[in-house]
């Protein structure tokens, strides 16, 4: 559910701009108002998932989220549409990061870095099949994917029956609580982590989610299942690159994880403008699955062996709060860019961006 909000309805974009009336620029809030919610509300709700425990926190979600999602299918007013989805973000601003505080609630050690591996991997299963699943419905109608978060509805109740977890023990008043969170939070290496979960979200919701699509259509003519299928093979190798992150790591440092990651990041947006055959996007998606599932679980387990387990929600969902801004930035920034120069320009700043972070990473990140 974490990855449904986006990954399902994008290879509909096209077809929402047509029969909607709305510019290519609107589309994009469909996604920040969807992700804006996190920014605000995700860092609340890890202290309070500390405080008072996880499930009370994520069932009262995941039925928000159903049920606010599964309203768009009946919308066809675009201004509405865009109250619903911030409902729907709402519902989803706390999915992600009490999923990863939970993975280190029950794994240490390198069965951390494998669970979160195989955890990334299974979002990017999610990733690879709702846009097929999303575009295949998007032709019948653009707001046919909008039936899939009533799905979140049958697993709110079996996380209430069967979800045995430990819950944080609360032995801090909560001014001890937050002055202990903030000391920690504090950590040089910490901060690194936040600035790379950050560009990476603003490349993968800005360049990638949101104007690829638009590539494929401008470029190709390509329909929505095509273009679904695209974002699957790229998932694809998210998934088989990040369930091996676990193996990886007993031979290759954190760091070097990342390096190589953000290589592949820039060698992809460079190549994606360029590319004269439509099959030919394949390399560049796949050298973009590829960095994802380097990316994505070793910053976590950086993130989760440094966070406190009497504060690890809150560490969790400040990264959530992270990730959250870079998709409400992603489609803003991209948008300007691309006012400026272009669909071709979005992806060579986007390129430039990452080769940046590279260079933080190499010079910076210890």
């Amino acid at each position: 559910m974490a990855v449904l909000g986006v990954a399902s309805i994008t290879p509909a974009f096209p077809k929402m701009e047509r029969e909607l009336n709305i510019s290519t620029q609107e589309i994009g809030f469909l996604i920040t108002v969807f992700t804006l919610p996190g920014v605000i509300l995700t860092p609340i709700l890890g202290v309070l998932a500390d405080r008072f425990g996880r499930k009370k926190i994520l069932i009262p979600a995941l039925i928000l989220f159903g049920a606010a999602g599964t309203s768009c299918f009946f919308i066809r007013s675009f201004n509405i549409l865009l109250i619903f989805r911030l409902f729907q973000g709402i519902g989803a601003a706390s999915l992600g990061s009490l999923n990863v505080t939970l993975i280190g609630d029950f794994f240490e050690g390198r069965e951390r870095a494998a669970a979160m591996g195989y955890n990334a991997s299974v979002l990017s299963i999610g990733t690879a099949s709702y846009p097929a699943i999303g575009g295949a419905l998007a032709m019948i109608g653009w707001y046919f994917p909008f039936l899939l978060p009533a799905f979140s509805l049958p697993i709110a109740f079996f996380a209430l029956h069967k979800l045995d977890n430990s819950e944080p023990v609360r032995n801090q008043n909560l001014k001890i609580y937050l002055k202990n969170a903030w000391e920690s939070i504090k950590d040089k290496r910490v901060i690194g982590i936040f600035i790379l979960s950050l560009s990476t979200f603003i490349i993968l919701y800005g360049a990638y989610l949101t104007y690829f699509p638009f590539l494929l259509d401008s470029r190709f003519s390509t329909p929505p299942l095509i273009i679904g299928l695209f974002f699957s093979a790229s998932s694809l190798t998210t998934a088989i690159t990040s369930s091996q992150v676990g193996r990886l790591s007993l031979k290759y440092s954190d760091k070097n994880l990342l390096k190589i990651a953000f290589i592949l990041y820039t060698c992809s947006l460079l190549l994606i403008p360029l590319m004269s055959s439509l099959w030919l996007l394949i390399i560049p998606l796949i050298l973009f699955g590829t960095a994802q599932g380097l990316n994505i679980p070793s910053l976590q387990t950086m993130l989760t062996n440094l966070a406190p387990v009497e504060n690890r929600a809150a560490f969790m969902s400040l990264n959530g709060m992270v990730l959250r801004l870079g998709q409400t930035l992603g489609p803003m920034v991209m948008g300007f860019i691309f006012i400026l120069s272009g669909i071709a320009g979005v992806y060579f700043a986007g390129a430039a961006f990452t080769f940046l972070l590279f260079l933080l990473i190499l010079f910076v990140i210890r």
